[in-house]
């Protein structure tokens, strides 16, 4: 018997690792379906706009028939399918579900498999005991039970268990909040039926214990001790005593436990509550748990002492578990457990009653895998129903698993192929392209007209640049004549009172005249920044002139608002890096040396006019006081040396007068090479012009370029759809 524990746990562990591989590839499927999925939502919305903006009657019949919303429908449906294998495949054990209607003997049979008791597993002959899920786990470094909780937030509180009552009940709209659903009070119920009372006198006790369970709501996860968690899943005290309301506000419980069979490997058991209550919800969340959290499930039924009968309600509890994985027989993966209470003193013996029920379960169509009668408070016999268990797992999840999966995956292929037969509906959908070849022609003539326009319009500039290179430019000149005058009539010399007051604080006339010579010469020098202002609005001129013939000449002002030397810099962004495959675009690098290049002062002027300043430095100046000296000598010294450095800036910008001229030539020249007279740059200029030929010559491309654009808009649509809609991409199985 060890042995074969030992090769069983073995074989779980075996088949847990052979599951974690496809949860992976499944999340990889999880994000294409998603994508495909807005792909078609982007598709329907194309098809909405064009079916409003087109005035061609086929062309709309075509576009309605193009309905994605039954696809979406069928998406949510195979992502939350996905959705439960992948929470099926990434568990670290194999889950037994045991389900049953009230006081069958379910937490019997849980705490004989477990080995813990009624303090952490309730049971109860009178009332629901159990309050909210639980999961046990064999956990053999476990000294002790403990326990994990996990409460509800705040919008699963309200959505999974208040809303379902309102819903059901017909009281409205649901509180949106904890605070509304506290303190307003509960809507009146109008139905005068004892179900949907026993459902409201639920709600009620959510609502009127409130304050008894609100601070769970929300709190982080909790590890509790085996004497504390009674009080998580409970609705009462082992006497009765319907004190406990923590309840309310759990999710889920999970107790880690070491198991009487310590061999029995990676496996759990999953504690559900009793079904037969009127809690509102508890059907649901019995699906999903089997759904997603459960490999094989056991129905625990107590057959009455002098005979029992196979009631709808069985086969409702039946049919319901059936609903959690439609895709896979239930029959394969469920045991029937007839629980004999035989040999219990306070119990009379119910074996006629399990006879009875065994013999007719196949007559109300109640198929499983096994059907055993076992006590289950005999832990003797609950340990062979284990075994049986474990048996029958080990040999068949492996193909259970496969057989889920391969479901899954079918169901995704057809979901592929009706996308694809939807998908070529669509593309027929603004039918044939028919404008292509009276587009190609009239752009081919535009186009012509252009070149010519860009050629002779940059020649004829270069020509007027060319005859002007050698002349002095205005604005420069201008504003170097008024930066003279400025420095003679504005020398910031100091007065013979300033050079006394000033040598009486240095103590030496010599100190006073070196600090006046670096006073003067800063002053002097500051005279002359302003040109850096000619400077660049000559060069703005410039480009403004080169933008015009692009502007106006040649229509490319569609292209952007800008204007002037900010034209450039606007249509750079506009230029891909290639225009011909495999080479740096010409006609962008001619744009970006126009707009980054730049004259300044400090650039063009200010290191010719530094060298005549030397003078007016102390440790170079050749001009040195007499001994002794006085004011008016230094007056006198500075006056002379303040005059020759204006002299000598005078002589060295008349030479400068034509440099800016000779610039605004000279790139202008180095642009044109650059966009019409570099190999290639007339394919470059087609192939720029082509697509935005619509915002360049609007009045002959407009509605032309609008149905084309329309058509290459939903083409493009259609195509991301279709690369979505790989089956490579939605296949995760080998």
């Amino acid at each position: 018997m060890q042995k074969t524990l030992q090769r069983k746990t073995a074989q779980i562990a075996a088949i847990i690792d052979q599951r974690r591989p496809v949860v992976q590839r499944i999340e990889a499927v999880e994000l294409h379906i998603a994508r495909l999925s807005e792909s078609l939502q982007a598709l329907q919305d194309k098809c909405t706009a064009q079916i409003q903006s087109t005035e061609e009657a086929d062309i709309r019949d075509r576009l309605r028939a193009v309905n994605t919303s039954p696809l979406q429908a069928r998406i949510t449906t195979e992502l939350q399918a996905l959705a439960k294998l992948k929470k099926r495949f990434a568990r670290n054990t194999l889950n037994i579900g045991v389900i049953g209607r009230a006081r069958q003997g379910k937490s019997r049979l849980l705490q004989s498999l477990s080995g813990l008791t009624t303090d952490e597993i309730p049971d109860g002959d009178g009332m629901h005991c159990t309050g909210v899920r639980s999961t046990i786990c064999h956990q053999p470094t476990a000294s002790d039970a403990y326990g994990e909780v996990w409460f509800h937030s705040e919008q699963s509180f309200l959505k999974t268990v208040i809303a379902p009552y309102y819903e059901t009940l017909e009281l409205g709209r649901s509180p949106h909040s904890l605070d509304a659903f506290a303190k307003q009070p509960l809507p009146p119920l109008h139905s005068t039926c004892a179900e949907p009372k026993a459902m409201y006198e639920h709600l009620k006790r959510y609502h009127e214990c409130f304050d008894k369970y609100a601070d769970l709501i929300g709190a982080s996860p909790e590890q509790i001790s085996r004497d504390q968690i009674r009080a998580y899943v409970a609705q009462d005290t082992p006497d009765g005593a319907r004190v406990y309301f923590n309840y309310l506000a759990v999710q889920e419980v999970k107790i880690n436990c070491l198991f009487p069979h310590e061999e029995v490997g990676q496996i759990a058991l999953v504690d559900m509550p009793g079904l037969g209550d009127t809690g509102v919800g508890d059907e649901a969340r019995l699906v999903n748990t089997l759904g997603q959290d459960v490999d094989v499930v056991v129905f625990v039924r107590m057959p009455k002492t002098l005979g029992d009968f196979w009631a709808e309600v069985d086969v409702q509890l039946y049919d319901l578990a059936h609903k959690a994985l439609p895709m896979l027989p239930l029959e394969l993966w469920s045991f029937l457990v007839l629980n004999h209470t035989g040999g219990n003193a306070q119990i009379a013996d119910n074996r006629k009653g399990c006879d009875n029920l065994m013999a007719t379960a196949s007559e109300k169509h109640i198929q499983v895998a096994q059907r055993m009668i076992t006590n289950c408070a005999d832990d003797g016999e609950a340990e062979v129903l284990l075994d049986s268990i474990l048996q029958y797992m080990t040999e068949n999840i492996t193909q259970l698993d496969r057989q889920y999966a391969s479901a899954c995956q079918e169901s995704l292929l057809q979901l592929q192929k009706a996308v694809e037969s939807e998908l070529e509906k669509a593309q027929q959908g603004l039918g044939q392209a028919s404008f292509q070849a009276d587009e190609d022609s009239l752009f081919n003539a535009l186009f012509n007209d252009f070149w010519t326009n860009i050629t002779s319009g940059l020649e004829s500039l270069l020509k007027d640049l060319s005859q002007k290179r050698d002349q002095p430019d205005f604005d420069f000149k201008h504003q170097v004549d008024a930066a003279l005058k400025a420095c003679k009539e504005d020398t910031g010399l100091p007065t013979l009172d300033e050079i006394e007051r000033l040598r009486n604080k240095l103590k030496s006339y010599d100190a006073a005249y070196n600090q006046y010579l670096n006073e003067v010469r800063a002053y002097l020098s500051r005279h002359f920044l302003v040109v850096d202002e000619a400077l660049k609005r000559g060069l703005a001129r410039t480009k403004s002139q080169a933008a015009d013939v692009l502007i106006m000449q040649c229509q490319l002002g569609g292209l952007t608002e800008s204007n002037g030397a900010q034209f450039f810099n606007a249509i750079i962004p506009r230029i891909p890096e290639q225009l011909i495959y495999g080479v740096p675009s010409q006609i962008k690098f001619g744009f970006q040396i126009l707009a980054s290049f730049d004259l300044s002062y400090r650039g063009l002027i200010q290191h010719r006019i530094r060298k005549n300043l030397d003078n007016l430095m102390p440790d170079i100046t050749q001009l040195k006081l007499s001994n002794p000296p006085s004011a008016s000598e230094v007056l006198s010294c500075l006056t002379s040396l303040q005059a020759e450095a204006v002299y000598q800036c005078r002589t060295a910008l008349n030479d400068l007068l034509d440099e800016p001229s000779q610039a605004a030539f000279a790139i202008v020249e180095e642009f044109s090479d650059r966009i019409m007279r570099a190999e290639g740059t007339q394919d470059e200029w087609r192939n720029f012009l082509k697509p935005v030929r619509a915002e360049v010559w609007p009045d002959q491309f407009g509605q032309l370029e609008e149905r084309s654009r329309t058509y290459r808009e939903w083409l493009e649509v259609v195509e991301n759809a279709t690369a979505a809609n790989q089956i490579a991409q939605l296949s995760f199985l080998d």
